[in-house]
């Protein structure tokens, strides 16, 4: 774990309220994190007027995880293809390094 005086305090803006956290990262990291959480707590505010400060913070917190999930499954979606891909090539390799014919379009 690590130790305290490793973790860079900053201070951030999230709704309207000044933070101050302790992290492992860069602050500029921190503080673009922050920012991200914020514009999606302003995008839900203004989209639905007046709302509670923590409804809008799980609002957002549920949108960044949705937009995180879909981000995450089409990682998934684009390692399973160039998986296949890879395998297929393999196949072909192995295939042209059995029978050199076998790539051979001239005959």
């Amino acid at each position: 774990m690590a130790k305290e005086q490793d973790r860079s305090p900053v201070t951030v803006r999230i709704g309207g309220e000044d933070h101050t956290i302790r992290a492992n990262v860069e602050p500029e990291y921190t503080k673009k994190c922050a920012e991200w959480v914020d514009d999606r707590i302003s995008e839900i505010r203004s989209q639905l007027g007046l709302i509670e400060s923590h409804k809008a913070a799980i609002l957002a917190a549920l949108s960044i995880t949705d937009e995180m999930f879909q981000a995450r499954a089409q990682v998934e979606e684009v390692r399973e293809t160039q998986t296949k891909r890879a395998e297929s090539l393999l196949f072909r390799l192995e295939g042209a390094l059995e029978d050199p014919d076998v790539g051979d379009s001239k005959k």
